[in-house]
């Protein structure tokens, strides 16, 4: 059986739990998709993610083994 796999937020600040974002992934797909800049706080450039930042602090997106 083929590992599967899924991306997570998480928050520098504790008091945020992690947050899954996709799953049942592969691990090419868990790759690509964290590669992007704007799967972190200090290289993102969206609206969206610098809202992020600015309401939760510090963050970023991982992938985890299923």
């Amino acid at each position: 059986m083929e590992k599967t796999y899924r991306t997570v937020r998480f928050f520098e600040n504790p008091l945020y739990p992690k947050e899954v974002l996709q799953e049942n992934l592969s691990l090419e797909d868990a790759l690509e998709y964290c590669l992007d800049p704007e799967t972190s706080s200090k290289t993102c450039t969206t609206a969206e993610g610098l809202a992020l930042t600015a309401q939760y602090g510090p963050w970023f997106d991982a992938y985890e083994e299923e």
